[in-house]
């Protein structure tokens, strides 16, 4: 049913010099033995085969080819070329020795119309193949359903903005679970929920480029959160006992506190967590469950004061927020850097009335730390413990799947900022869970390779592997840091080694 091309490349692997590591400096930490180390990809990002045989056209589809939209002027129609050369990322994925592959399914590739009227065999069978590749080389496939490629026919309707998704979306999960549940046993509902609505919905950055700030990106949230709890609970009913799975969301969770010590800016700090991570974790993961207290208050006076009848922050009854609380079985977190909020300097204005933005009423940045050539990526590493603390404090200690955590370039192979990132970042981790005594079981980097960066295109690099995109094939070169992952992963040590050598392996 499915085929693909072995492609033949040499791998020159060079590690980064003794002194560069030294430079680095740390010493010898033992990863504990429960936490499990991978890497992740999304479907969009890395497939290409835009139009393979019957697939329909995602928002991103639509979105990248509207010119002035992607930053580097590339769009999604090939990217990786992972569609046709899967074996190829496995490949890879046994080089650096990983424990588990986190990856996406694109809905329009294996529903064309959208709706489950339709199944396509030949893009539910690609994968088939993928996940059957993973477990003949011992690699724990971790699926999610919805990493931002709706399928346009759904956004012709609305898209999130409307009700009838949650529907749509639980028919799409129960053909996930049919076709692949007997061997997946880790599934992500969404994805960064805040980046694909706010983003999505209420600005013009994202696809679907719909712009109703304040309004309608509120409105798709709450649909998206029953959307999530009806795909959970279909699971939980349905397919847990006999599949033995397990299913949760992840929330980009970096953290966000005040600029200073002042009182005030400590409550703003508040306030933005719960914009930022509360809004989507509140109502799954609280005892309560509902939208944050101060996220409530703030929006119904923002609202009261711009002349609205009423909160533009859409009402959960009683009845949903029963239905939505309690449907993760773990924390999935994605984290990347840390902002600093103040008042100061923020003015009426600044933002469109009403928007998200406005909502804060507050200007941020990366206080004394040099920003990264990706700015969302500029390292404070212990943000990312306290944002692990945040999660813990508030939620009971929830097992937390760390899903995405990464440095952002514009190129190069010696990425020695990148290593010094990753090394400084599961220091942090580690000292979350030794220390602070947080339950995190999976460590994920992002990602394998560089693939499209949404609306930065082709032109900021994630990768541990190297693509070149002109290259017809997508040839894929490991970075050091590629190296410096697999040695984390075969030693289990958090350590830099003097060795230098060269390693040809041919995939």
């Amino acid at each position: 049913m499915w085929s693909f091309h072995l492609v033949t490349a040499i791998l020159a692997v060079s590690l980064v010099s003794a002194k560069e590591l030294r430079n680095l400096g740390t010493e010898e930490r033992e990863i504990p033995e429960g936490l499990k180390l991978g890497v992740a990809t999304a479907s969009f990002q890395i497939e290409g085969g835009w139009d393979a045989a019957d697939k329909s056209p995602s928002i991103w589809d639509v979105h990248s080819h509207i010119p002035g939209k992607i930053e580097d002027g590339t769009d999604g129609n090939d990217t990786c070329k992972s569609y046709e050369y899967y074996q190829r990322d496995i490949n890879m994925l046994k080089f650096l020795g990983v424990d588990f592959y986190r990856f996406s399914i694109s809905w329009p590739r294996v529903l064309p119309h959208g709706y489950a009227n339709k199944i396509s065999k030949e893009g539910i069978g690609y994968y088939s193949d993928l996940v059957d590749g993973l477990l003949a080389n011992g690699i724990q496939p971790i699926v999610t359903m919805f990493h931002w490629d709706l399928p346009q026919v759904l956004q012709d309707l609305g898209g999130w903005a409307n009700p009838e998704i949650a529907v749509w979306f639980e028919d799409y999960a129960r053909v996930l679970y049919e076709a692949l549940g007997d061997r997946v046993k880790i599934w992500i509902t969404m994805n960064e929920p805040k980046q694909f609505l706010i983003f999505g919905y209420g600005t013009t950055r994202f696809a679907p480029d719909i712009i109703s700030a304040g309004t309608g990106d509120y409105l798709a949230v709450k649909n998206m959160l029953i959307a999530h709890a009806r795909a959970w609970h279909l699971y939980d009913k349905e397919f847990r006992e006999t599949q033995k799975g397990i299913c949760g969301i992840t929330i980009a969770t970096d953290f966000r506190e005040g600029a200073t010590n002042s009182p005030d800016d400590i409550e703003l700090g508040n306030l933005v967590m719960d914009f930022e991570v509360g809004f989507y974790s509140h109502p799954i993961f609280s005892k309560t469950g509902g939208f944050p207290e101060r996220m409530i208050k703030r929006i119904a006076e923002k609202s009261a004061e711009q002349g609205f009848p009423r909160s533009r922050l859409p009402e959960l009854s009683q009845d949903e927020i029963n239905f939505i609380r309690g449907t993760s079985d773990f924390y999935g977190f994605n984290h990347y850097s840390t902002r600093f909020y103040t008042t100061k300097g923020y003015e009426r204005g600044m933002y469109p009335i009403p928007s998200y933005d406005d909502d804060i009423g507050a200007v941020s940045d990366y206080g004394i730390y040099k920003e990264a050539p990706i700015r969302h990526t500029t390292k404070i590493p212990n943000g990312m413990r306290k944002a692990l603390n945040w999660v813990k404090d508030n939620y009971d200690n929830p097992e937390v799947f760390i899903t995405e955590n990464g440095y952002g370039t514009l190129g190069g192979k010696n990425d020695v900022d990148r290593i010094d990132y990753y090394k400084d970042y599961i220091n942090s981790v580690l000292d979350a869970i030794e220390v602070d005594g947080c339950n995190i079981t999976y460590y994920t980097a992002w990602s394998l390779m560089d693939n499209f960066e949404w609306d930065s295109g082709l032109s900021a690099k994630f990768g541990l592997f190297e693509v070149d995109f002109d290259d017809e094939m997508r040839t894929r070169r490991p970075r050091h840091s590629a190296i410096w992952y697999r040695n984390l992963i075969a030693t289990r040590k958090l350590a830099f080694t003097d060795e230098t050598h060269v390693e040809e392996i041919w995939f």
